[in-house]
This record gives structure tokens, sequence and C-alpha cells, in this order.
């Protein structure tokens, strides 16, 4: 899912390949029912049913547009799992709809990254350069601990996903953090030294994060672990054989080499 929660647009070829109905429902016990949002979610659970069917194991996947569905035909156990959403939104849906859904296993990030602006390289950042970053809450909060990891600036102790620029604690370079709406920062690229963008709007812009950022969030960032998308199961199922079986095929070498060589460093896979 991507950072801002977004509604999906199916696209035909999705329609055809895997929309099965929303009324989907599991058949018996070597069926495994997904409810997932189009991309990259059910792009990628297309690429594992080869795999769960040399397990004996029959995948189906619906499609959906939008972010409550997929949770409440979970929570009803007409659906197995479902698979579109990070572990923040997961748990908030659970706060506020009295849901008992359970992450099943981490499977994929969509990092944020530093980009260049009128410098190509951290090694050239110098004295009172200017940084734009997003200015919401939640956005703010990763891009400057992407730029903590990279030895730029050093936040207070324990801030977390909770940081802003009140928060900065070393400023050894005395970067100017240019606060935007997150749609805004890439106007900007010739006015500022660097961007730090996420994932959806750095491609809305052009950016590839394998090929154009400088330093992007690793799967050992706490904003990784935090926003890492997620397989959702109903409290209880976490454990049953099938949902075992899919996250495990999931995780294999032959899921990470398809998501690294499709999606151009926009989505990673989370190990």
């Amino acid at each position: 899912m991507k950072k801002k929660i977004l509604v999906s647009v199916l696209t035909a070829a999705l329609v055809l390949g895997t929309l099965t109905g929303c009324g989907a429902g599991k058949k018996d016990d070597s069926t495994i029912t997904v409810a997932a949002s189009a991309t990259p979610h059910a792009e990628i659970l297309e690429q594992v049913k080869p795999i769960l069917a040399e397990q004996g194991y029959t995948l189906e996947v619906t499609v959906f547009n939008d972010y409550v569905q997929p949770n409440q035909v979970v929570e009803s156990g007409e659906f197995d799992a479902n698979y579109f959403q990070h572990i923040p939104y997961l748990n908030s849906f659970n706060e506020e709809q009295g849901t008992h859904l359970l992450n099943a296993g981490g499977i994929h990030y969509e990092p944020f990254g530093i980009y260049p602006g009128t410098k190509g390289s951290l090694s050239d950042i110098a004295e009172g350069d200017t940084i734009a970053v997003p200015n919401d809450t939640t956005n703010e909060a990763r891009a400057l601990l992407l730029l903590q990891d990279n030895g730029i600036l050093t936040l207070k102790e324990g801030v977390g996903l909770e940081a802003t620029v009140r928060d900065i604690e070393e400023n050894p370079y005395n970067v100017e953090i240019q606060e935007l709406e997150a749609a805004q920062v890439p106007r900007v690229k010739d006015e500022v030294a660097f961007m730090v963008l996420n994932g959806n709007y750095a491609m809305e812009a052009g950016f590839s994060v394998a090929k154009d950022a400088v330093a992007f969030e690793q799967s050992d960032s706490e904003a990784a672990k935090t926003y890492v998308n997620v397989i959702a199961v109903k409290e209880g199922n976490e454990n049953n054989a099938g949902i075992q079986a899919l996250v495990n095929a999931l995780k294999s070498n032959t899921i990470k080499e398809y998501i690294n060589n499709t999606y151009d460093g926009g989505v990673i896979p989370f190990e």
C-alpha cells in the first residue's frame, strides 16, 4: 500500500487475470482465497500461483478497489487472507472497526528515497544546503529518519516515526529543511540540493528508486519495518498450513527476484 491511502484502479488485464468475484469463498482446505489491491499486490500473487500449485494448493485472488472490504471479508471468514496494507493501517482498522486481524507475514515495502536536486551525490552536501521533505506527519518523520540514517542530521532519541524538524538535535551541515506538501516536493528539484520523496510521488514525477535515488530506506530501517506490507488474516488462522505456505511462497527467492526485476526499486522484498 502506498504511504498515503490511495484508491487502486483496476486495469483490464487485472480484471481478466485476477478478478474472481467478490463472493469468492473457500472451497476446501487446498484452496487459499486472498483479497488484494491491484498493484503490486495482485500482480505478485499471480506469480505465486505456480509455486503453491506444486504444493497442492489453489490460490484464488480477488482484486478490490477499496481499503475496507478486503479487511471485512477476512474478518467474516469469506476470505482466508488479504494483501494490500501496512501494519499501521491494519492496527488502526482493528481499533476503529473492532476487527481481529493479525499480521501473518511481512512481504514487501515501498521505500522513501533521497533524490538529487542541484546536487547528485550526498558526498557533495555543503554548509547551508536546502533539502525538501513532505510536511505531513508520517512522511516527514520517514524523511528525517532517512536523512539521519545517511549522516545528514541527528534526531532526539526515541522520537521515531513522530519526528518533526523540531526534533533535530544535531545539524552538522546546518541544512535547511524545506517542508512542502508531498506532491509539491518534486517541483522544487532545481531549487534545492536534495529532495526526500515517498515512492508513489517519486514514480509520478518520473524518478526511479533504483536508478535515481542517492539513498533509500533499507529493510532493517525503522520505517521499513513499520510500513512493510503484510499478509493479514483473522486471529487464530495465522498458523494454518495454507497461510504458512502462502507466506513462505511470497518470501521465496523466486518472488524476490520477480519483485526486484519488475518494480525498478519501487517495491522491495522485506527480509
